[in-house]
């Protein structure tokens, strides 16, 4: 795989003392991630994955499978216990260059700094993502001004722009975001995720809690942007749908195991393990 531009390599988080029983009682082929020794959740245990530039690689499985703890710690904001973050930029052509950057080695400013300019996230709550006191112009503003950005003229040309890419009226740019339906308020989240030029979108459950409609909307705004700006993207879901609408390639996760991986189509019409074949069945 000549192309990646992101690698995760055996991570592990712990949420707990852990204990030497710990590997042996829990996962996917357990009843549970609590150690019944210690208590400890083994909430990620030796995850890898490779993504490759301009590719959507799907996570999915059920709550409390480990899947947004993973997305967690690519996006920096949870630090795994063990385990390597590989990155590596590209050049003109959209070419991977170098060897890679093993972010985990950063100090906690270069971490955030990277996080800022490299990396953006949707979450699926959007009072996470934004800051529900500003307006949708300041809360692009506050992602540009992390990475570095300083010219307000400039920061809000910027801003005018994703509204119209992510199909918001330009003329709200100065309303607050509690004025806005679900559906906008996950757009306002894409604009602010999207505002650096990140190299990777992570996207967590966005279209959960949202109209079915609303949801086709959004999942249409996700693959114009993938197509449009050749965007690579991790994407974490519960639905077997939204993955096979978004993902050409899918992880899936159990009790803090990715248990299966592969092209989407092959899982979902040949699924192997039998968690995953629970799973494209129930779907059915």
């Amino acid at each position: 795989m000549k192309n990646w531009i992101f690698k995760a390599n055996n991570l592990i988080k712990r949420f707990g003392p852990g204990c030497a029983f710990c590997k042996d009682l829990t996962g996917a082929e357990r009843q549970s991630n609590r150690c019944p020794v210690c208590g400890t959740v083994v909430a990620c245990a030796n995850a890898s994955f490779v993504l490759e530039q301009g590719e959507v690689l799907g996570i999915v499985g059920e709550s409390g499978s480990g899947k947004s703890t993973l997305l967690q710690m690519v996006n920096l904001s949870l630090v795994p216990d063990s385990g390597e973050l590989l990155y590596r930029e590209v050049d003109s052509k959209g070419n991977p260059i170098g060897e890679g950057l093993n972010l985990l080695t950063l100090d906690k400013h270069a971490r955030r700094t990277f996080r800022n300019e490299r990396l953006g996230i949707v979450h699926q709550r959007p009072e996470l993502g934004l800051n529900m006191h500003f307006t949708v112009g300041g809360n692009v503003a506050e992602k540009l001004l992390l990475a570095g950005w300083r010219n307000v003229g400039t920061i809000r040309k910027r801003t005018t722009e994703l509204m119209h890419l992510t199909e918001l009226p330009p003329e709200r740019i100065d309303d607050e975001p509690r004025k806005f339906s679900g559906g906008m308020l996950q757009r306002v989240q894409i604009s602010k995720a999207l505002s650096s030029n990140p190299a990777i979108l992570l996207l967590d459950e966005v279209t959960t809690g949202l109209d079915l409609s609303v949801q086709a909307r959004v999942l249409d705004l996700i693959r114009q942007i993938q197509w449009e700006l050749k965007m690579t993207m991790l994407l974490v879901s519960h639905d077997l749908g939204v993955i096979k609408q978004l993902a050409s390639k899918t992880m899936v996760m159990k009790n803090g195991t990715i248990v299966e991986s592969g092209l989407t189509d092959q899982i979902l019409e040949d699924p192997q393990h039998p968690y995953t074949q629970l799973l494209v069945s129930s779907a059915l």
